[in-house]
């Protein structure tokens, strides 16, 4: 009930006003029956965006650390992300992360739009990384559609570190379903999912526009990290100059 509130009368409203979100593809989602809606991921934001335009609710899964956040923002983050459909996913790998799919295979056995970003984490600088295999397990295991959309500048919108919007227009590509059926019982074939997997980034690439990095983004961002909290060379500044 919440979502449906929130998304009907309280927060859709106000976000199409000042956003005017622009949408094409939308009958690529189908009227009834579960499929998975594969994103590329470049603001916090993509995760309110998004839905607000499906006339059916998509579950998200999203990093499990939204859930597990201290204090009052903490509390009220978690809350946020339970209320709107959002689903923790563990991204630590083994066992952790095989359950947090299991719970994205729980909405699609209910016919559910399950959404996931193939990515794993927001792109670092607006450029697409290579995608998980969790998403082709998921498609291979449960025979669903795969719905890819790119969104188009909700980085612009919300860049990584800041909390306050700008307020200026974005807008998502639904592409036309893949239908991975014919790898049916090939479902735990660890080369069947990165091909799989591959296909589903080649068709974000290509409806967003992006340019593709063939390297992990959670990778890149821990080496970006690690850059930052280097010490600096000698005879040169923190800001990189001589």
């Amino acid at each position: 009930m919440f979502y449906w509130v929130m998304k009907r009368i309280f927060l859709g409203p106000v976000i199409k006003l000042l956003f005017r979100p622009w949408v094409k593809g939308l009958d690529n989602i189908p009227e009834e029956g579960a499929a998975i809606i594969a994103s590329n991921h470049l603001s916090f934001s993509d995760s309110i965006f998004m839905p607000l335009m499906v006339r059916r609710p998509v579950v998200f899964l999203a990093k499990s650390e939204y859930f597990t956040g201290t204090g009052v923002k903490g509390r009220l983050t978690a809350l946020f992300f339970r209320l709107t459909n959002q689903l923790p996913m563990d991204r630590s790998g083994g066992a952790a992360s095989a359950a947090s799919l299991s719970a994205g295979m729980e909405v699609l056995m209910h016919g559910g739009l399950l959404g996931i970003y193939p990515e794993g984490t927001r792109s670092p600088d607006g450029r697409l990384y290579r995608g998980k295999v969790g998403v082709a397990r998921l498609a291979l295991q449960a025979a669903v559609p795969v719905i890819p959309v790119a969104m188009i500048g909700t980085d612009k919108v919300q860049p990584i570190g800041k909390r306050l919007p700008n307020i200026r227009r974005i807008g998502m590509i639904f592409g036309e379903p893949m239908d991975f059926s014919g790898f049916g019982d090939q479902a735990e074939d660890r080369l069947v999912q990165r091909q799989v997997t591959d296909q589903i980034m080649f068709e974000l690439m290509r409806l967003s526009g992006q340019e593709y990095v063939d390297e992990y983004a959670a990778a890149v961002k821990l080496r970006l990290a690690a850059e930052a909290a280097a010490p600096g060379e000698p005879g040169v500044g923190a800001s990189g100059g001589v």
